[in-house]
């Protein structure tokens, strides 16, 4: 049984379609679909079953994952052997929250990419956590450990939040002294029923219980609050990227988070994914220090 089949084969068992198949793969959704067919031919079995929700695996595909995850992980190792110690190629793909993947990744993935130049860095931003099972990443960052999952996890770095507000919309409004005068002005916060994590309930830790406007996104958070739409809790990180945003209460509203990295257990012997693992947590350690200690220090000049 050719490898190559089976790479896709995977590709279509973990993404449950040939189109998602074939952008993992850069290869056709049609070509995607001739090979399967030839594998199937191949072996005598279907593997497949197409349903209005996809490509659901059959009984006999069932039985080929655990084989073909086998051939994937010998094959890994076996390119590993083969490249130059000098430095790591290839694509290392992080899935990440929005939050952290516009503020912290793209200064993390320069760093990792001027230090090994034959490596591409994707960044996949999703508002929920990465499955790693189904390779949609090689790695995520999530907000809090799972319970569940083959998975290694290693916690990342803390984090900080405050509530803060764009400079215009504090000279349109009324004064804010306490968490009751929150009560009188318009909130941004996530879409409560679209919280995919209990660390990302920020709101109810300000004593207001909802919000005017909503998003699932981040990033479209920080948007409305730059657009002087609202008040928000934002990430200490993301602060110097706006800087007429003003924190409000820094003493009375101050959130701490964590991030972890969760890793497929399958490439814990990996060197390879070791070695980028480690430059991956130094440099979002060093970044997420810097970027809060620019806030500090602006909070430090306004009192």
């Amino acid at each position: 049984m050719d490898w190559d089949d089976l790479r896709i084969f995977l590709a279509v068992a973990r993404s449950e379609s040939l189109s998602g198949a074939g952008r993992r793969l850069a290869m056709d959704a049609s070509t995607v679909g001739r090979r399967i067919a030839r594998l199937e031919h191949d072996i005598g079995a279907t593997l497949f079953a197409k349903t209005p929700q996809g490509y659901r695996l059959t009984a006999e595909g069932g039985r080929l994952v655990a084989p073909a995850e086998a051939a994937e992980k010998a094959a890994k190792a076996a390119n590993e052997a083969t490249r130059q110690e000098a430095g790591i190629s290839g694509v290392l793909r992080i899935g990440a929250p929005d939050g952290c993947a516009n503020y912290l990744l793209p200064q993390v993935a320069h760093k990792l990419c001027e230090a090994h130049p034959g490596l591409e860095v994707q960044i996949v931003a999703l508002p929920r956590v990465v499955n790693l099972s189904k390779r949609e990443a090689d790695m995520a960052i999530a907000v809090s450990p799972p319970d569940t999952g083959r998975l290694t996890v290693q916690r990342l770095t803390d984090y900080h939040l405050h509530l803060a507000a764009h400079r215009d919309y504090l000279q349109r409004h009324p004064d804010i002294r306490d968490l009751p005068d929150l009560r009188r002005h318009r909130m941004v916060g996530y879409i409560p029923d679209m919280i995919f994590d209990r660390e990302l309930d920020y709101l109810s830790e300000t004593g207001v219980q909802t919000a005017q406007i909503t998003s699932n996104s981040v990033s479209v958070q920080m948007q409305a609050i730059r657009a002087a739409a609202g008040l928000g809790i934002v990430h200490d990180f993301a602060i110097p990227f706006a800087p007429d945003l003003q924190v409000i209460l820094p003493d009375r509203i101050a959130l701490k988070r964590s991030f972890w990295l969760l890793r497929h257990a399958d490439d814990r012997g990996s060197r390879r994914m070791n070695l980028l693992a480690e430059a991956l947590t130094h440099n979002l350690r060093a970044e997420t220090a810097r970027l809060e200690g620019l806030v500090r220090a602006g909070m430090t000049r306004d009192t």
